[in-house]
């Protein structure tokens, strides 16, 4: 049964490609139906592949294989709650090392243009804490990083040795 709410994803081909990368990398995540258009379009042929349904931790999505005439931006991302430094890593390196883009404070886009937020759960309660100078020296040790470190942003919440208010780790 068709869901009643699905996120419609426009891709300039590589529908199938990205839900397939997507299956792979992130948990809770599949490849479902592939359909092929029955007769030609503006921006393929009859027998293409036109839309690949799939999920994305749970998320149900329909990939579709539109052309070129409207890019993905920063305005829709998937933003994925991570546990520990070895998820952050594992899921920020699969996006970014598989022809993505890093870019800052946690976010990335994969190699079909699509922005990620690989967003560790203790950057959240830092930035969240109800003590608001540990949130501001969190929040600012954020947003020198691309990929988040949580050693980093836990020192800087705490604010002890080492927060000088410089990132050095990794962009």
């Amino acid at each position: 049964m068709t869901p009643k709410n699905t996120i419609c994803i426009w891709y300039d081909g590589g529908a199938l490609e990205a839900a397939k990368f997507y299956a792979e990398t992130f948990p809770d995540s599949a490849v479902g139906a592939v359909h092929y258009a029955p007769g030609d379009y503006p921006m393929g042929k009859q027998g293409n592949v036109l839309t690949v349904e799939f999920t994305v931790m749970g998320i149900p999505c329909l990939g579709l294989n539109g052309g070129p005439m409207f890019k993905h931006t920063e305005a829709f991302s998937f933003q994925v709650a991570t546990d520990d430094q070895a998820e952050t890593d594992r899921l920020w390196s699969a996006v970014v090392g598989n022809g993505g883009q890093a870019s800052q404070c946690g976010w990335c886009k994969d190699q079909w243009g699509l922005s990620w937020q690989i967003t560790p759960r203790a950057l959240m309660a830092a930035i969240a804490d109800p003590d608001r100078a540990a949130a501001k020296r969190s929040f600012e040790a954020m947003m020198q990083m691309g990929k988040i470190d949580i050693a980093t942003i836990e020192a800087a919440r705490r604010g002890g040795p080492g927060d000088s208010g410089l990132y050095t780790g990794n962009l």
